[in-house]
């Protein structure tokens, strides 16, 4: 039989991670990427950037991190080097096309609006159904169509399509007579280029989430009080210095599966919703300690900075931000290196920004917008079609069965766009269950099952993130939704041995190696 071809397009964590599983199956992957390396967002990014969670919940479950590695939080060149072993060591490479820009997809087969089940069959691959992707050659300016017999996404959220504020006419970009530009742009930059640019000028920096705290401290370092950097935001959210709290290992709180039985979850039964009603007392003290901690280690109170929601709640959105060496950030603050200001919007004058509140005006040579990604957009415009178009920008979230498929989408899988707390963790699982799929292992259910379950889980996710639900982000339930993938692959979910070690240790992705 013809090894089925399969496109992947993006060589970031989640397209590697598709084309190895791909081969271990036995079908044709060919991986196309506009950059020329591999890598996604850790290939060019803020020189001072590291990883924000422990290295073991961030790993390939079948490639542990080498022991020349030794800190907890590797550094982008670390992340990079681990990320290009790994693709060596599988072979990855001679699958991967770079200078390949995927101008668009277009399906050649049946129409999907007559289908009870996904594909017309539940199965991967249909009698009828190819994809043909059209890709320029960006070295040489030539554009070539390849034929393949499945889709799979992995082009993430957080590159590529900048998300913008709009601002009134004449009170905009066009009235700065500074330079402005996305955190991509400072990101992508040759690290001495970027410390050239901002070297000696007044900088604001538009957001104060991981890129925003990063590029600040950076232009703190570099021109101290005498140009002062200002962070410009709109609300707080959590910041925490420490995994380890008191000793306690904070990473129990997110991958445990005693955690998970105190929060109600999708699809849950009446037992484990009962369950969920009983410990949520214990739930609501477990996140008052974290909240409790980071007042106590972070002088967040004297510089205004405790949020207004509960720290479950930014976990949910995806929104809690790891805060590497505070000490360094806060003097840096207290010296008026880093100024910060919170103001609900600006506006643009020749000089620099005025804020809403109080037309405070802030002199800026360089604006450097950390305002993240319209991930929604680069998806959605990949679709020749403009159907599948609409499929996709129906919620902020997309709505995908197990955050993968989508049942008006034949022949075609989404990897990393639904994010986690460890998106390579989720993301290698995602991969297992993918190819399972692709293999024949198991079906997937009718389209109208398929809504449903997307449907309970987007009123989880709006319900637990209110105002700040814009992505789809697991949160609290990274294992639930493992144990919903190893269930469809017949695979035991519980992972380690014995029951109090399923309960209360945390589960990251060796447990799954064997998967």
């Amino acid at each position: 039989m013809e090894k089925k071809q399969i496109a992947i397009i993006g060589a970031g964590i989640g397209g590697l991670l598709a084309c190895k599983y791909c081969l271990s199956k036995g079908f044709h992957p060919i991986v196309f990427d506009f950059g020329s390396e591999i890598g996604g967002v850790w290939a060019r990014t803020i020189k001072t950037t590291r990883l924000q969670i422990p290295k073991a919940f961030y790993q390939f479950s079948d490639f542990p991190w080498p022991a020349s590695v030794t800190d907890e939080f590797p550094t982008q060149q670390e992340m990079i080097n681990y990320i290009r072993s790994y693709a060596n060591h599988f072979n990855l490479m001679p699958h991967i096309k770079f200078h390949s820009l995927v101008k668009g997809i277009s399906y050649d087969g049946p129409s999907s609006d007559a289908w009870s089940v996904w594909n017309g069959t539940g199965e991967a691959f249909p009698p009828e159904g190819k994809w043909n992707v059209t890709v320029e050659d960006t070295k040489t300016a030539t554009t070539k169509v390849y034929t393949v017999d499945f889709v799979i996404l992995c082009v993430g959220r957080f590159k590529d399509v900048p998300n913008m504020p709009k601002f009134p006419a004449g009170k905009g970009l066009e009235v700065f007579r500074g330079k402005a530009i996305h955190s991509q742009t400072f990101a992508e930059m040759d690290h001495d280029a970027a410390a050239e640019m901002v070297k000696g000028k007044r900088v604001v920096v538009v957001g104060f989430g991981k890129s925003g705290l990063d590029i600040a401290r950076e232009c703190a370092d570099i021109n101290g009080p005498e140009n002062p950097c200002t962070i410009v935001y709109r609300r707080d959210h959590w910041k925490v210095s420490n995994w380890y709290p008191m000793g306690i290992p904070f990473v129990n709180f997110i991958f445990s599966r005693f955690t998970m039985l105190m929060v109600h979850k999708p699809g849950e039964g009446l037992l484990l919703s009962l369950l969920a009603t009983l410990l949520s007392p214990l739930r609501w003290v477990v996140w008052k300690f974290v909240e409790s901690y980071a007042k106590m280690t972070l002088p967040l109170h004297k510089f205004d900075m405790v949020p207004q929601q509960g720290v479950l709640k930014d976990m949910n959105s995806g929104l809690i931000c790891y805060m590497p060496d505070p000490d360094n950030f806060f003097d840096a603050v207290k010296k008026g290196s880093i100024k910060l200001q919170k103001t609900p919007s600006f506006t643009f004058s020749e000089k620099g920004i005025s804020l809403k509140d109080d037309d405070t005006q802030i002199k800026a040579d360089v604006v450097i917008f950390a305002t993240g990604f319209n991930g929604v957009e680069k998806i959605k415009n990949i679709f020749e079609s403009p159907t599948f178009g609409r499929y996709i920008a129906d919620s902020p979230r997309v709505g995908l069965y197990r955050e993968c498929i989508h049942p008006r989408i034949p022949q075609l899988a989404i990897i990393g766009f639904s994010d986690a707390v460890s998106s390579l963790f989720i993301s290698e699982t995602r991969c297992k269950w993918l190819t399972a799929l692709l293999e024949g292992s198991f079906k997937l259910p009718t389209i109208n099952e398929m809504q449903i379950d997307i449907t309970r889980w987007d009123e989880y996710m709006k319900q637990s993130s209110g105002e700040d639900h814009h992505r789809s982000f697991l949160g609290a339930m990274e294992i639930w939704y493992n144990d919903q993938l190893c269930k469809d692959m017949g695979v035991n979910p519980m992972r380690k041995k014995g029951l109090l070690a399923n309960l209360f240790e945390a589960h990251g992705p060796i447990d799954y190696a064997q998967i």
